[in-house]
């Protein structure tokens, strides 16, 4: 039986792998050999001896960092959740470093987009302080449950001498983490002002490429700083990079709904229903489509447009056919035009038509020209709103400043949060109905307080996974933000549901599964443990399980080692007062009980003949056999039914 080493994703060697994939010739005995690998570059190697580079003190560390392991493990936290056993959203309590080291197996190529509002640097604000060797000693410090000696969190003051150092150092390993979880036509979109704009850019086109920049958006926020040294800054930036941008434009334009236009759909079906039974008066419904269109303040002069409702409900806006330019058009954009009704030519414009003769047919057997009363008015195209109901995604956003007023509503507080409106409108825009979101630097969550409410707007079902410190605030009711944002999505999820008491959201996932980063159940996966505990580890072969780590504590550390992800399906099955976990429907068996027999070995295999899932793995605690020849019938029991793959604990 073999046993599992417990280590999380091994970085250097999927890149090594992938290597090998490309250029398998370039390896001698197991190593690189570079002078092949130059061979085989050609022209893409830079021989120069100076070149343009973005460096700075501390960044080689930063990447031994990157590619170091995780020796934590996520812990469940059921009473802190909402809805645990249906929701497939995610709360994360923990260092976000070692939370994303830890989601390398499971998430690897899955999440959409990360959308991520760091600190700023501005000298004020907090900077996480990595270290290499034992970064969950670091977060415990943090988070009180050892001595303050050492803590991991400072102000990096911006009289530093590393001061723009040490803020790279905390984003470098995080942003190359967080690009192996994206999916090849994901996107990460990240909050930033004038202080580290300039470094961000540098350190995304390093991580992503300089062909996957997509842009940076600037948020008008109108709240101008008054201790301002020179210009006095109103706005911060949105840089958005792609994964890869060739397969993201492939599937789809970068393109977001316009605000108005399905409000205006759904009101033009209003009234046409409203008029369809009756005998039908164009004029008086399209009256009341303007009536509308008039006193809704929200409508941009490009909405307000389209005001006109056709004999389908159809909304639409009628522009000129004229040739646009001075000169005379071509003589077959003189196409005769023949009224419907009184069969007589209609007028042609001075220089013509827009378009040439075969296109004005087609437009014509699509019913998409206008013609009036009788043919002395001179026709016009029908340009559809259904057809035009997306827009570039604008450089220039205005949401005002935050959701302060949404946040009273919500009977909370908390400082400069991102308003919904914003986060919403740029997940609208890159996320499809069922994919997945991650925001390792939550706050208050309103990432996921938008990713529900645009659920409840479009029936999507797109899932959430927030990551955040436990940082502390003065607030006694909320001791961390971790504790503000539970309460935010707990109460937002019910105000949604509560303002779309007219529809039906019964589909809709309000809830969210809380972990909290600490270090492994595994005694021998536990550097720490295992440097403190010399004299222990004889007794550590008896069980090598912590003692305060409950049977669930293990499952999900072995969850995430094994690569699925925590939202997997999970039915118990019990026999004998000992539990079996059922995982992805019959893909992984998992016992970690005590006085193990063959009886759970039968058991497994009835399971097994119900679910005939074709890949199956079991993992058994090493010392939970009531004996060695105990443990020898299961493995032979299992391997007789063709389940080979193994392993203990």
């Amino acid at each position: 039986m073999q046993k599992l080493d417990g280590k999380t994703m091994d970085i250097v060697g999927d890149n090594i792998d992938k290597l090998k994939e490309i250029f398998p010739d370039v390896f001698s005995e197991g190593k690189i050999d570079f002078e092949a690998l130059k061979a085989n570059l050609g022209e893409a190697v830079e021989t120069e001896q100076e070149r343009y580079s973005f460096n700075w003190n501390g960044k080689q560390e930063a990447k031994l960092i990157a590619q170091t392991p995780s020796t934590g493990t996520l812990r469940p936290c059921k009473e802190d959740s909402k809805d645990w056993d249906t929701t497939e959203n995610l709360y994360i309590e923990g260092d976000n470093l070692e939370v994303l080291k830890l989601l390398q197996k499971s998430y690897h190529n899955k999440v959409k987009m990360i959308y991520i509002d760091p600190p700023y640097n501005t000298g004020k604000d907090f900077v996480y302080k990595d270290n290499f060797k034992d970064n969950i000693q670091n977060y415990k410090k943090v988070t009180g449950q050892i001595d303050e000696d050492g803590n991991k969190l400072s102000t990096n003051s911006d009289q530093s001498g590393r001061y723009h150092s040490n803020w790279l150092n905390m984003m470098y390993p995080r942003l190359k983490l967080a690009r192996n979880l994206l999916k090849d036509d994901g996107v990460i979109i990240i909050h930033i002002d004038e202080h580290e704009y300039s470094n961000l850019e540098k350190l995304c086109q390093e991580i992503f490429g300089e062909d996957n920049n997509l842009g940076t958006i600037i948020w008008d926020k109108r709240n101008p700083k008054g201790d301002a040294k020179g210009i006095a800054y109103q706005n911060e930036s949105i840089l958005i990079f792609s994964k890869n941008i060739d397969i993201l434009t492939s599937k789809y334009e970068i393109k977001r709904k316009k605000k108005n236009a399905e409000l205006m759909m759904k009101k033009s079906k209003q009234l046409f229903n409203k008029f369809k039974d009756k005998v039908i008066n164009f004029e008086k419904m399209n009256d009341e489509f303007r009536k509308f269109i008039n006193l809704n303040t929200n409508l941009s002069g490009g909405e307000r447009a389209y005001n006109k409702i056709d004999k389908n409900g159809i909304v639409y806006q009628p522009v000129s056919m004229a040739w646009p330019n001075n000169k005379k058009a071509p003589d077959d954009y003189f196409i005769k035009l023949i009224h419907p009704i009184t069969k007589k030519s209609c007028p042609i414009p001075d220089k013509g038509w827009r378009n040439p003769s075969k296109t004005m047919e087609e437009l014509l057997k699509k019913d998409l020209i206008v013609f009036g009363n009788d043919e002395t008015t001179q026709p016009r195209r029908k340009y559809l709103l259904q057809e035009n109901m997306y827009e570039n995604l604008p450089s220039l956003y205005y949401f005002g400043g935050s959701d302060d007023k949404l946040f009273k509503e919500l009977d909370l507080t908390f400082d400069n949060p991102k308003p919904v409106s914003l986060v919403k409108d740029l997940l609208e825009t890159f996320v499809m109905k069922d994919e997945i979101i991650l925001d390792f630097f939550s706050g208050s969550s309103s990432t996921a307080h938008a990713t529900v409410e645009l659920n409840s707007e479009d029936n999507g079902n797109r899932k959430f996974i927030m990551v955040q410190l436990p940082e502390k605030t003065k607030n006694d009711e909320y001791p961390t933000i971790c504790h503000i944002a539970k309460e935010r999505i707990r109460k937002a999820g019910d105000k949604i549901v509560e303002n779309n008491y007219d529809k039906d959201i019964s589909n809709l996932d309000t809830g969210f599964k809380v972990f909290k980063l600490d270090s492994s159940n595994i005694k021998e996966w536990d550097s720490e443990y295992a440097k403190d505990n010399i004299t222990q580890s004889l007794f550590d072969h008896v069980d090598n399980i912590k003692s305060d780590r409950t049977e669930e504590d293990i499952l999900f550390e072995l969850l995430l080692k094994h690569g699925l992800d925590l939202t997997t399906p999970i039915d118990e099955i019990e026999i004998e007062e000992k539990k079996i976990f059922n995982i992805g429907a019959g893909t992984l068996y998992i016992c970690l009980a005590s006085g193990v027999n063959n009886n759970i070995a039968e058991r497994i295999l009835e399971e097994h003949k119900l679910l005939e899932s074709p890949r199956v793995s079991v993992i058994f605690k090493d010392t939970g056999f009531i004996n060695d020849i105990e443990k020898t019938n299961v493995i032979q029991t299992l391997k007789v039914a063709g389940i080979t793959d193994v392993k203990s604990v």
